[in-house]
């Protein structure tokens, strides 16, 4: 008899600035996907960049979520101290073929169509000068199936298209570390943003490089202002009120169309999250207008 596998999800926040509402969102769609489906429902702080992160950036997403109910299944976990990994699985990498040195600048690969004009692909060989690492993609007309979107199709470029993995300056990348942890982690399900879709093709080679499981996406459209921009710090989103849990719940709900009656908005907080896990409906998420 086959096992069936335990659904684990995960809301993975990069601390670049408090909570808001456009985050609630993703990380309420992704807590609700798994409650719905009896699954767990993990936190990750994706803080690989100190450069962009403000000292209190993680307390005030953690309280955030706290405050709104969002509690995970296990401890925090955090990219900040999972270097060891994200070397080893460099190492596995080069060792196998599947990244190599890259010494080439931006300006040099603009200049170059995003070709390497040091042939970095056909000569790793150690550098005297800082290097990034990249990996190695392979010409690829990907195809997968998006949880709400349906059948995906996305062409992959060898070489223009290669992702780093390590920068120059020492610091980790994102398509690296997500793919490390969520194997890690045991992860099988992703709900995120619709802004991180043209990643999944490059994330689906590094999986098959470290010879893992690809977890399900379910790419949700982002939140957007006025000026019809994502949401972010960057374009100067506000903070969360933390002291109105309910009500930015229910825009929450509100916003991923799934209909919440009125009178949730004078129940406890406990009583909107137990009645949005029991009525989470995903296929309604994409008739959303905002």
């Amino acid at each position: 008899m086959t096992k069936l596998r335990q659904y684990r999800g995960r809301f993975a926040p990069s601390p670049t600035g408090p909570l808001h509402f456009g985050s609630l969102v993703t990380a309420l769609a992704s807590y609700l996907e798994a409650k719905s489906q009896n699954g767990q429902w993990l936190i990750r702080i994706e803080d690989l960049d100190p450069l962009r992160e403000p000292a209190e950036a993680t307390g005030q997403i953690l309280t955030s979520l706290d405050a709104h109910g969002l509690f995970p299944d296990e401890p925090v976990h955090f990219q900040s101290r999972r270097h060891e990994a994200y070397h080893a699985a460099i190492e596995h990498l080069l060792y196998k073929g599947y990244a190599y040195r890259c010494s080439c600048s931006r300006k040099q690969l603009q200049a170059n169509n995003g070709r390497h004009p040091l042939r970095c692909r056909n000569d790793d060989t150690t550098r005297d000068q800082p290097f990034a690492i990249r990996f190695v993609l392979n010409d690829d007309q990907c195809q997968w199936h998006d949880q709400l979107l349906g059948p995906q199709h996305q062409a992959v470029q060898a070489e223009i298209d290669d992702p780093v993995m390590l920068r120059k300056e020492g610091f980790f990348a994102y398509q690296l570390a997500v793919v490390v942890d969520d194997i890690d982690q045991g992860v099988t399900d992703v709900v995120r943003g619709s802004d991180l879709l043209d990643m999944t093709a490059q994330q689906l080679q590094i999986y098959r490089a470290l010879e893992a499981t690809p977890p399900h996406w379910l790419h949700i459209p982002v939140i957007v202002n006025d000026h019809g921009q994502k949401l972010s710090k960057q374009n100067h989103a506000p903070a969360l009120d933390n002291h109105t849990p309910v009500e930015n719940l229910f825009a929450a709900l509100e916003a991923l169309n799934q209909q919440p009656p009125r009178s949730l908005r004078t129940e406890p907080l406990e009583n909107l999250l137990k009645w949005a896990s029991t009525h989470w409906n995903r296929g309604a998420v994409h008739l959303t207008s905002r």
